[in-house]
């Protein structure tokens, strides 16, 4: 295998806590019993907070991406992030990613985003053409037209709130497709300043 060959499927994000994760696991549980159709629920340790989806990259891409998050994080301070209510994307009526929001240092998680967009841009990755939205998936509609209970579930778990986490590290993971889901590997790990 060459440096150049893009092999690798990556995704650069932060991870929540095993506490949070604990909490989306029971909140997924109550789901499952009351949304049915064509659904595909994440499994709690692919739980993430993904800032962004580089595709499918080579060796060398991971350490012009590694050399530009380092870069980066050191001026940038930890996020105090909390996780609650649910939505879904694109809207209600056709839902496909049932997804739990995030609230605390959003604008300082928004404006990291940004900031490492740019820089991914200057190494040659493209920048999102859709506005950052900071959540976590919990499931993936295949058919939004056979799903029920999704508006009536949506109601009940607003209020949903799991505690807070402090973000210090961003983590590059490597993403392997498998007939069982995707399966994450940790490829670096970024300590945010503090």
């Amino acid at each position: 295998m060459t440096n150049n060959e893009k092999n690798i499927r990556a995704f650069l994000a932060i991870e929540p806590s095993e506490n949070i994760l604990r909490e989306i696991s029971n909140l997924q549980e109550k789901l499952k019993r009351e949304i049915s159709g064509r659904i595909s629920w994440t499994r709690p340790q692919g739980q993430h907070l993904t800032l962004k989806f580089f595709g499918d990259i080579s060796r060398e891409d991971i350490n012009n991406i590694c050399a530009a998050v380092q870069k980066r994080v050191v001026s940038e301070p930890h996020l105090n992030l909390k996780i609650e209510k649910l939505g879904v994307f694109p809207d209600a009526r056709r839902p496909r990613v049932l997804w739990c929001g995030v609230t605390g240092d959003v604008e300082r998680l928004i404006n990291l985003q940004k900031k490492l967009d740019g820089d991914f841009t200057a190494i040659g990755f493209p920048a999102e053409d859709r506005s950052f939205k900071a959540h976590l998936t919990l499931a993936r509609i295949k058919d939004p037209r056979d799903i029920m209970g999704m508006s009536e579930a949506l109601k009940k778990y607003d209020s949903f709130k799991a505690r807070e986490f402090t973000a210090d590290k961003l983590i590059l993971f490597q993403s392997n497709l498998t007939p069982q889901g995707a399966v994450y590997t940790k490829l670096a790990e970024f300590a945010l300043s503090g």
